[in-house]
């Protein structure tokens, strides 16, 4: 087991029955396999293979009722529980918007999918879980008491594919980008970014200068970026649930991004995990993971759109957090105060 050795469907069969109350993901690691292929090793044991491409899934979510939908990355996972609304397909990019439930899909990246339908702890416990060509999660619609069985056991049926095999052929992961730029077009740079009119413009705009994000956040300086202490989220996410205030934070992976919009009430750190414990969502992140952190400024035709983004040692995107505009009401000015009050961090010219 992790010995870089295949392991049998069979063999990992065996150890979930020994491992039962082990989660999937920790699971997954200690044997060396993707969380997919546990899933797999079960298929016809209460799990089904069933289509993964979300034109596929995402017109029946609405009729599931309330369920809970999780997203997650290696070092943060959101959940929201509320009822999936209008899917709004694209060939690069796709979304559903409900209060609750608000996802932006990126297809390609949904390539193996399972129905699950299986007794836990003397509960019978039902969802749908979707995984990239590595085999790592993208998205879950786990169902709740309420949810409706039959609209789920339809779609199952309707999605349902020939190939039921209990193995699968995957990927290899694709591996982390770490942070690129280019300091001879810093000015550059900064000029393209006076001129953002839409926060979305600008990872074209960084891509067309041969960079990514995060590396464009270390050259860009002031007052277009300020580093924060890497432990700066606690306090945080301790300040918005203390003023009550409504804001946006965004956790996702390459195939789908989650977001919770709106005031948070329960901040509870928990060993290395720091967790949102809401009715309604739930954030857990392994703060220890966190190496960077950024507020950064972004002009659009609205007015600045002040972001606090947090990255891990490898550079990848943990999660985002925004001040909200909801209608004529604006709480961005008091989100900014919270993001200026954070301790920097100092960093090297």
């Amino acid at each position: 087991m992790g010995d870089g050795k295949p392991v049998s469907p069979d063999r990992i069969r065996s150890i979930r029955q020994e491992k039962s109350t082990a989660r999937a993901r920790d699971l997954a690691d200690s044997l060396g396999v993707a969380e997919a292929e546990l899933l797999a090793a079960e298929t016809g044991q209460g799990v089904t293979r069933i289509a993964a491409h979300p034109d596929a899934l995402m017109q029946a979510m609405p009729g599931l009722g309330e369920v809970m939908a999780l997203t997650r990355n290696d070092s943060a996972v959101i959940e929201k529980v509320g009822t999936y609304g209008p899917y709004t397909p694209g060939d690069h990019a796709a979304m559903v918007l409900s209060p609750a439930v608000d996802l932006r899909i990126f297809p390609k990246h949904w390539v193996h999918g399972f129905a699950v339908e299986q007794t836990r702890g003397g509960k019978v416990r039902r969802s749908l879980q979707v995984f990239d060509a590595a085999g790592d999660a993208v998205h879950k619609i786990h169902l709740r008491d309420g949810s409706s069985v039959e609209a789920w056991r339809a779609l199952v049926d309707a999605v349902r594919l020939e190939d039921q095999s209990d193995r699968l052929t995957l990927d290899p992961r694709a591996p982390s980008e770490p942070a690129k730029a280019d300091r001879g077009a810093v000015e550059t740079l900064r000029g393209q970014w006076d001129r953002l009119t839409d926060t979305h413009q600008f990872l074209q705009m960084v891509r067309k200068l041969k960079m990514n994000r995060l590396g464009a956040y270390r050259i860009a300086g002031a007052p277009y970026v300020r580093p924060l202490a890497p432990d700066c989220l606690h306090g945080l996410l301790n300040a918005v649930a203390d003023e009550a205030l409504p804001f946006m934070m965004f956790v996702g992976n390459r195939g789908c991004i989650e977001i919770h919009s709106g005031p948070i009430e329960t901040v509870k750190p928990t060993g290395p995990w720091l967790n949102i414990l809401d009715p309604g969502f739930n954030l857990h992140l392994r703060a220890d993971h966190v190496a960077e952190v950024w507020a950064v400024t972004k002009p659009t035709r609205r007015g600045p759109a002040l972001s606090v983004e947090a990255f891990d040692a490898e550079g990848m995107l943990i999660l985002q957090a925004f001040g909200m505009r909801v209608g004529d009401v604006d709480h961005t000015g008091p989100w900014a105060e919270i993001a200026a009050a954070l301790p920097g961090l100092e960093v090297a010219a």
